[in-house]
This record gives structure tokens, C-alpha cells and sequence, in this order.
């Protein structure tokens, strides 16, 4: 195995390592203090292509593969997590418009989707279906030439400030076999928008509940064909807890750095921070941490990009140690940091409430311990390992 990146990967980095420190960092507190959504600046990313990563080429996008898209997302979020939690969610939607999506779909909606001039919402979560997709009540109704939308769905990130939604709804029996997904303009008549949650973290983007209440769609907006939704789920859950893991390690990252160089300008008892054997070890073991979270990270990226039997697994595998550990080593850094780390002059109470959320996202983390568990107990842990 090389763990090298290849060149194409170094230049990724470099480019996204610059907009995050030109476009993200600086304005990452504003943005959160004020709720604002940075829908201009997530534009200037789709300028560079990074919305629209792992889109096929055939639909206009980027092509690569989620290694890459993680190597991409790491740097971002060491810049702004909201935001680029945002701008991955916006990824997995365009890819699937750009990947099941018929010919007219992708025509109206790829281009501005992957230069972000137009934004996504990816819509699953409903107030009685969570991890739980397969139980979603939305339903899609043949109409003639059309499908009539009713239901609800929560925790919708963009909604309201979107211009489409892919939209999870059933279409026939219960069960996974009978959903199916359709790409929804956000603006038709029938679709009301909840007010704008107040959350611990995540402030830079909105996020709303969304009502549908007999939303004509035209049957040409499903993608895939029909009962495919589920299948179209999973596969983007398995890169969004990728996405979502990679956005814990770039956060604890640029923790980890910034308490690094806080114990070397504060002292205490005469002497630096970066002196006392106690914080070097800590300091030690949260550098540890993240490493390992990185190579799960790209392991799982690997898996999913050869589409392995086990990829399913690795990816849950990841998000449920990277997120873990992304949380717990932006808690240790604000310790280090003492009362500094508690005031918002420091971004270190701002990356400890961003992380905490994706121990829940796609998936809590007790999901994908039952995800693991299942297949160890399938097949035994030496298939997996």
C-alpha cells in the first residue's frame, strides 16, 4: 500500500488549504455568532469545482473519487466546519442528481448545482424516521403525468435558502423496496418552510423543517427508477459518513494545532505550557488519536471507491471513530486552553459545539455500532478484518 498522496491529491489539498484560510477561517466566528449563511462564498468554492466533487464528468462535475472529495473536505473544515459540513451535504445531492438523474434532470440542474449558483437539500429525516429510513411516511402519489408529494421531513439543512430538494418519499409499499427520490424545486407551490431552528452548533447554516402538502412534481424529477430511493439512500449515507467523519478530523486538527502553539506562548509557574510533561503527553496522544482517525478515514474512502462487499461497514467503522474522536480532541484542546477556551474570543468552544453534532448525524454512533455489530456476527470478525 502507498499512503502517499499522488500529486493531483497534493494540489487538491493545496487549493482547498487556501480557500479555507483565505475565504473560511476569517469569517467562520461572524458567521456563527450571527447565523449567517455564506451563500456567496459557497459559490466562490463551486468556482474551484468543490461543489460538485465526486459528481460524474458526464453531468458536469469533477469526477473524483471520495478519497479525494475527503483529502478536499479535511482542509475546508479546518477553516469553517458549518460550512463545509454544508458544502458536503450540498455534494452528496448533486451527485445523486447527477448520478440517477434522467437526461432533462441533470440539464436543469447540474450546472449551477456544481458552480453554486444554485444550492441543495437533501431530505430524509422525518419527525418519526431517522436512522430508521426504511419507516419514512412521505409519500408520492401517481397523479397522470405527475406525482403528488405530502409528508414532512426535519433537521433539513439550507432549507429555505435552497433551490432544490432531494426528496425521499414512498411510492409504493412499506418497507425499503417502496421509496424512491425525486429532485424537487424548492419553490413550488405546496412547500412550506418551518422557522429556522436555534441549535448549539452548525450556525452558518439554516435549518428547517419542510412540509409538503399535495406538491405537483413531475414524474421525469424521480431519479432512478421507481423503489430505487432506498438503494440511492444508503449508497449516499455510506459517502456522507465519510464526509461527515472528515469534517470531526479536520476540525480537531486545526484544534489540535492551535493548542499546540498555545502552549508554547502561555506560561504558568515560570515557565511555558509546552514544558510540563503532563500536556505533552496529552498533546501526544490526541495527534495519535487524529492519525488513526485519518488513515479509518481514507481506508473507508478506499473501500467505497473500489466498491468493496465490506465498504458499508468501513464506513460506518469511520464515522463512528472519527467523529468520536474529533469531539474529544477539540474538548482536550479547550482544556488546555483553560477559561480562554470558554470565551468566544477563542474558537475553541466553536469547534467543540460543531463536532458535537456529527456523533449524531448520518446515523447516531450507536447506529453504526449495530451496523458493525451485525456484520461481525454475520460473518464473523475475521471476514472484516
Amino acid at each position: 500500500m502507498d499512503f502517499n498522496l499522488t500529486e493531483d491529491q497534493v494540489a487538491f489539498a493545496d487549493a482547498a488549504r487556501a480557500f479555507s484560510e483565505q475565504e473560511l477561517a476569517p469569517n467562520a466566528a461572524q458567521w456563527d455568532a450571527e447565523q449567517i449563511f455564506p451563500k456567496e462564498v459557497i459559490q466562490k468554492a463551486g468556482e474551484l469545482g468543490f461543489c460538485g466533487i465526486y459528481t460524474p464528468e458526464e453531468a458536469g462535475g469533477m469526477g473524483l473519487s471520495r478519497t479525494d472529495a475527503s483529502i478536499i473536505f479535511e482542509q475546508l473544515s479546518m477553516g469553517c466546519t458549518s460550512t463545509t459540513a454544508f458544502i458536503t451535504i450540498h455534494n452528496m445531492a448533486t451527485w445523486m442528481i447527477g448520478e440517477f438523474g434522467n437526461a432533462e434532470t441533470i440539464e436543469h440542474w447540474c450546472p449551477s448545482l456544481i458552480a453554486g449558483e444554485q444550492l441543495a437539500s437533501y431530505c430524509l429525516t422525518e419527525p418519526n424516521a431517522g436512522s430508521d429510513a426504511a419507516s419514512l411516511k412521505t409519500t408520492a402519489k401517481r397523479d397522470g403525468d405527475d406525482y403528488l408529494l405530502n409528508g414532512s421531513k426535519i433537521f433539513i439543512s439550507g432549507a429555505g435558502d435552497t433551490e432544490v430538494l432531494v426528496v425521499m418519499a414512498r411510492t409504493g409499499a412499506e418497507g425499503p423496496s417502496g421509496i424512491s427520490a425525486f429532485a424537487v424545486d424548492a419553490k413550488l407551490d405546496g412547500i412550506n418552510y418551518g422557522r429556522k431552528e436555534e441549535k448549539m452548533g452548525w450556525n452558518s447554516q439554516p435549518t428547517r423543517m419542510i412540509t409538503f402538502d399535495n406538491v405537483r412534481i413531475p414524474a421525469s424529477a424521480m431519479l432512478g427508477g421507481d423503489g430505487d430511493g432506498f438503494k440511492i439512500a444508503m449508497k449516499g449515507l455510506d459517502g456522507g459518513r465519510i464526509n461527515i467523519a472528515t469534517c470531526s478530523l479536520g476540525t480537531a486538527q486545526q484544534a489540535l494545532n492551535a493548542a499546540a502553539a498555545y502552549m508554547q506562548e502561555r506560561k504558568q509557574f515560570g515557565k511555558q505550557l509546552a514544558q510540563f510533561q503532563g500536556l505533552q503527553f496529552k498533546l501526544a496522544d490526541m495527534a495519535t488519536e487524529l492519525v488513526a482517525a485519518r488513515q479509518m478515514i481514507r481506508l473507508a474512502a478506499f473501500k467505497l471507491d473500489n466498491n468493496d462487499l465490506d465498504k458499508t461497514t468501513y464506513c460506518a467503522m469511520a464515522k463512528r471513530f472519527a467523529t468520536d474522536v474529533g469531539y474529544q480532541v477539540c474538548d482536550a484542546a479547550l482544556q488546555i486552553f483553560g477559561g480562554n477556551g470558554y470565551i468566544k474570543e477563542y474558537p475553541m468552544e466553536r469547534y467543540v459545539r460543531d463536532t458535537r453534532v456529527h456523533q449524531i448525524l448520518e446515523g447516531t454512533n450507536e447506529i453504526m455500532r449495530v451496523i458493525i455489530a451485525r456484520r461481525l456476527l454475520t460473518d464473523g470478525a475475521g471476514e472484516v478484518l
